[in-house]
């Protein structure tokens, strides 16, 4: 059993849901908000300043002390189920509500 303060919401499933079991949003993307808590390639670096406009990984020197975690888990409040929240983990880190997307380029 899970001990937390719960939101007054019942999506049907006690943890996670499964894949695609909502409608996608504009970009046609299934779960982006609230089922798992999302690694990505970059490395943490503080703030925005010199990050590309364009999606692609922000490129770093060096090693990489922490991967950056997006987003909030089935267990999170509102605040953080968003992707726009961000934190980071060093890249040997585990945990049952982190997981990520793959992701692939179409050519036309």
């Amino acid at each position: 059993m899970y001990i937390w303060s719960h939101h007054k919401c019942d999506d049907g499933y006690g943890e996670n849901a499964p894949v695609g079991s909502y409608q996608p949003n504009a970009f046609g993307l299934h779960d982006m908000s609230g089922n798992l808590r999302e690694w990505v390639e970059d490395c943490l670096v503080n703030g925005y300043d010199g990050a590309p406009v364009d999606s692609s990984v922000r490129p770093h020197q060096g090693p990489c002390e922490a991967r950056v975690v997006r987003g909030g888990g089935w267990i999170d409040g509102p605040s953080t189920s968003r992707s726009a929240y961000r934190y980071s983990e060093a890249e040997t880190f585990r945990n049952y509500q982190l997981g990520f997307r793959v992701a692939c380029s179409l050519e036309k």
